[in-house]
């Protein structure tokens, strides 16, 4: 009788081992399909930083030009005032350019300055996924760690716990790959 129990305890530990194995592919191709997403978002997220510090580099030369332009504009207002007669129509001419200049950077300058918040913007949406999948990709890592335990010892309730991190782990992922707005701010700024 002896060999009847410890058959069925095989064949009972088999099958738990069948399960681990099973979590285990599925967890893993999971994993690779919301790897290649969120890798796919920190390149559009590297993108949108790089644009705006261009955007800010770029508001911030003209900013200097406005700056610059601004003081002519003022140089050629106090010659304006102590020139003669003949040298009044040159310097009214320099401060129509000035102007013409300042005006013009203005402008250029508040488009700029919306173009860089909009990639910052964009920024901090990719950055909002990119945090779903690294959750997800964490607590799929911590499932696959206590399945292969489970493996090791054969406790099913090591197996129903390692169930509890792939849920939250494939909510995550599916939550970055559907565009979803779960995000746990205390855990991400725990992990931060």
């Amino acid at each position: 009788m002896e060999g009847n129990g410890s058959n069925l305890e095989l064949m009972a530990r088999n099958r738990l081992n069948n399960w681990v194995a099973v979590s285990v592919a599925i967890l893993s191709a999971f994993m690779a399909v919301t790897k290649v997403k969120d890798d796919n978002i920190v390149q559009a997220m590297l993108q949108a930083k790089s644009d705006a510090v261009d955007s800010w580099g770029e508001y911030q030369a003209k900013r200097i030009k406005q700056h610059l332009a601004e003081l002519g504009l003022k140089q050629t207002e106090a010659l304006y005032v102590t020139a003669r007669k003949g040298g009044k129509r040159v310097l009214a001419e320099q401060q129509r350019d000035y102007r013409a200049g300042i005006d013009r950077y203005l402008v250029e300058e508040e488009e700029l300055k919306k173009k860089a918040q909009g990639f910052e913007k964009e920024y901090d949406k990719l950055n909002f996924r990119d945090d779903q999948f690294d959750l997800s990709d964490a607590a799929l890592s911590v499932s696959l760690a206590l399945l292969a335990v489970t493996a090791l010892t054969g406790k099913r309730k090591l197996f129903a716990f390692s169930w509890i991190f792939a849920g939250f782990g494939v909510v995550m992922g599916l939550a970055g790959l559907i565009g979803l707005s779960l995000h746990p701010d205390w855990l991400t700024r725990l992990l931060s």
